[in-house]
């Protein structure tokens, strides 16, 4: 029988013969206390959480569950596998299906207007007196009453704040239920855009990188890995222990409008960048062994999307009903499957593989050979558990992509739910079918209550003990991420050290220069580049043409300077007169246009339209005449036929054509170059003749950029994508199939094909040619 002597903030457990020596120190910190275990661990708990620290052999340990005896789950000398078993035994049904939930979308503070809105005290942020750290009413509420752990973060004022923030989390959360500490996650925030969503709401100090098209771009996975490093080392003092991320779709469909975000086409190239990209945010500097193989630095990644969004038919995107079946016409289902297999599950580093998966929206249309459902990836108990999990041996976490159980808009344009195959059945009876095919966690649901739901029609078809254990399994899959990366031992954050990790200029270097290394020259006439500074340049204003942004909403013409001229003016002298430049830089986006038009729609067509990556109008005559897949029980169940044969498109981008050649004209002869912002393969062919030089970047500052065009720095990038020769060639390549178009070849013979680029002397030929080169 043991003896409890309870002494403020500490409990010791005492032996019946000796009491064992004391072997930690305790710090107090702003809003938290440290505690060092001498040879131990390093624990940090709230004072307002209630936790108090039992004291076994000597060692400190968090007594989470506040029963005042060490359990299993709370001693970080164990296994975290049996860790988390322990705990997953102890919770309740309530706190298991909390544990499911992967909340909306959080801003700090909440946003006052749009989709993410929040209130402090039911007043909005500018209204309440709050801090810009504390807790929106939304988010006390899904904690507490929803028992959510799993929070995805986007902007925050600075990140001091978001330090602080985590920490209000972290001490709220540590004084209820089983004390389980919240898993913050974020989409990829390192972008070079400042202005960008996530780059402003790290305050603009996080190191930026290219786009991930820009990492595939280097054809150096090594930079990748060091990317991941470092940005792993940026969100953990951001408070963010999940990243959703790398997308390791293989982009084999050139319209799809997420190319930019994932490795591009190539299969070895994309499950090579994948494999680093992971390796480099879960690889610990110190590795724990009791955290198998992990660390406190680690940081998960949830890969994305399975079994690849890659091939979405005619480019269009399952963000949308207008674009929820991926389709194979190659019969190429396994090779998308790679950067998986034999990337993201198949690592380096002690972690073994990526800690998480994330289906997306789509219908694998046709692939499901046992159940014969085309559903989308997360509803399907085929795509989940016959072949990533079983087949394939997946134990981690798969969580939902964002709103799959809710529903869908009233066209199919609107963006809202995406219960793509499933549209006829209720919310509750949608998160029944994700949890019996093998997913544990629904992302974008802050509501507890649809879960419990489906628990009680478990119950019924299967019986309590066969629910509990499902729930059970899912519980341990989802505690093992929050163990691995020692949130149980010490959640809490130094606002200091936060700043001074974040941004760093090490960091801010590293970013910079794998930005120089992933712009590509493709093409330079008489070498017209690089072009000395101090030169004079005129630059032309962009027209954004009036359109409808992603969400839906529209968005109005834009006439305006594409870049900052005060950054160009620390390299040439800027004029807007092209009668007194010396040279011109035409900035211009890739073309990409929507898949589908409601004008279409209303005036009695189906409303599907080709997708543009050329700049002037498209008229899509090499298009299928029957599509291969198609129907929407709710929308449109009169629609068999997607095929969107001869009708017109316009890209997003037509009004650029005109603005180069109307300055080549006015250049009178003088070099004009065009930079180009490359988001997905596009058509040349119009104006590339036109020209004297073109420059392709994937994200880059534009001082990045300067550097290249003046010499600083020698271009080094290659494609890491096949440019078209036209329309043609891209309606009558298959989705599904990598390097299958005809590329587009230029006045100096040069074929823009995946792998080429230019330096100053010519073509790069070099040791990553070789290694990723395609055979023809």
């Amino acid at each position: 029988m043991k003896k409890r002597i309870v002494i403020p903030a500490l409990i010791l457990l005492v032996g019946t013969q000796t009491y064992a020596q004391k072997k930690w120190t305790e710090t107090p910190k702003d809003s938290y206390t440290i505690v060092q275990n001498k040879g131990g661990q390093t624990l940090g708990y709230s004072p307002k959480s209630g936790v108090k620290i039992i004291q076994v052999d000597g060692l400190a340990f968090k007594d989470l569950n506040k029963n005042g005896k060490l359990d299993i789950y709370e001693d970080w000398r164990k296994p975290v596998a049996e860790r988390a078993k322990d705990l997953a035994t102890k919770m309740t049904v309530e706190q298991m299906a909390g544990l499911m939930l992967y909340s909306r979308h959080q801003s700090v503070p909440a946003q006052e207007a749009g989709m993410f809105t929040g209130t402090y005290n039911e007043k909005p942020f500018s209204k309440s007196g709050a801090k810009p750290s504390d807790l929106s009413d939304q988010q006390i509420a899904f904690l507490t009453n929803d028992n959510l752990r799993h929070v995805l973060m986007t902007s925050v004022q600075s990140p001091i704040i978001a330090a602080q923030w985590n920490n209000n989390i972290q001490a709220l959360v540590e004084g209820i239920g089983m004390g389980i500490p919240s898993n913050n996650s974020s989409d990829p925030r390192n972008g070079a855009n400042k202005d960008s969503e996530y780059n402003a709401g790290s305050g603009g100090s996080i190191s930026q990188w290219p786009e991930e098209l820009g990492l595939a771009a280097t054809f150096d996975p090594t930079i990748t890995e060091k990317f991941g490093s470092i940005a792993a080392k940026e969100y953990r003092a951001l408070g963010i222990t999940t990243a959703l991320s790398p997308q390791i779709d293989l982009a084999t469909e050139p319209r799809w409008n997420r190319f930019v975000g994932t490795f591009g086409e190539d299969p070895k190239l994309a499950t090579d960048m994948a494999r680093a990209y992971v390796d480099g945010f879960q690889t610990s500097p110190k590795s724990i062994d009791v955290y198998d193989g992990w660390g406190n630095q680690s940081v998960n990644a949830m890969v994305k999307h399975w079994p690849s969004g890659g091939p979405e038919e005619g480019g269009r995107d399952g963000h949308f009903a207008y674009g929820k079946f991926a389709v194979y016409p190659g019969n190429n289902f396994e090779t998308h499957l790679k950067t998986f297999l034999e990337g993201a599950f198949k690592l380096k580093g002690k972690t073994k593989k990526a800690s998480a998966v994330m289906p997306y929206y789509t219908i694998s249309y046709g692939q499901d050979k046992k159940y014969g459902e085309n559903v989308g990836n997360g509803f399907s108990k085929y795509i989940i558990t016959d072949l990533l999990r079983n087949k394939y041996g997946y134990d981690g976490v798969v969580c939902t992509d964002w709103l799959i159980t809710a529903n869908e808009g009233p066209t199919p344009d609107v963006f809202a739910g995406k219960s793509w195959g499933v549209e006829k059945l209720t919310i509750a009876e949608r998160h029944y079918k994700v949890m019996m095919a093998g997913v544990d966690q629904f992302g974008g649901n802050n509501d507890i209550k649809p879960v419990l739901e489906a628990y009680q029609m478990g119950l019924k078809e299967h019986g309590e003990t066969f629910m509990r254990k499902r729930f059970e399994q899912s519980a341990v899959r989802l505690l093992l991420n929050i163990f691995r990366v020692g949130l149980f031992e010490n959640s809490y954050l130094d606002a200091n050290e936060t700043k001074a990790i974040v941004g760093q200029p090490e960091f801010m270097k590293a970013g910079y220069d794998t930005q120089l290394k992933s712009i590509v020259m493709i093409k330079n006439q008489n070498k017209t580049l690089p072009i000395a500074k101090g030169k004079t340049v005129y630059i032309p204003k962009r027209v954004t043409p009036a359109g409808i942004n992603f969400f839906g909403q529209p968005s109005p013409e834009k006439i305006e300077y594409p870049i900052n001229l005060e950054l160009i003016k620390k390299y040439y002298t800027v004029t807007d007169d092209p009668a007194k430049a010396d040279f011109a830089i035409v900035f211009i986006k890739s073309p990409i246009s929507g898949g589908y038009s409601r004008a279409d729609r209303e005036a009695g067509g189906n409303g599907y339209v080709p997708i543009n990556l050329q700049l002037k109008d498209y008229t899509a005559v090499d298009a299928r005449a029957q599509s291969i897949a198609a129907g929407d029980p709710v929308i449109d169940p009169t629609i068999t036929n997607r095929s969107y044969l001869n009708k017109t498109s316009k890209s997003n981008s037509y009004p650029d054509l005109n603005t180069i050649l109307e300055t080549k004209k006015a250049m009178n002869g003088k070099p004009v170059l065009v930079s180009v912002n490359i988001s997905n393969p596009m058509v040349f062919g119009e104006f590339e003749k036109e020209v004297d030089a073109i420059v392709g970047e994937f994200g880059v500052q534009v001082e990045a950029l300067m550097d290249i065009i003046s010499g600083k720095t020698e271009p080094s990038g290659l494609l890491p994508l096949q440019m078209p020769l036209n329309m043609s060639t891209v309606e009558k390549q298959m989705e599904d199939v990598p390097h299958d178009m005809t590329p587009y070849v230029d006045a100096n013979g040069n074929m823009y094909d995946f792998g080429f680029g230019l330096n100053w002397k010519g073509v790069i030929k070099d040791a990553r040619t070789e290694k990723y080169s395609i055979k023809k």
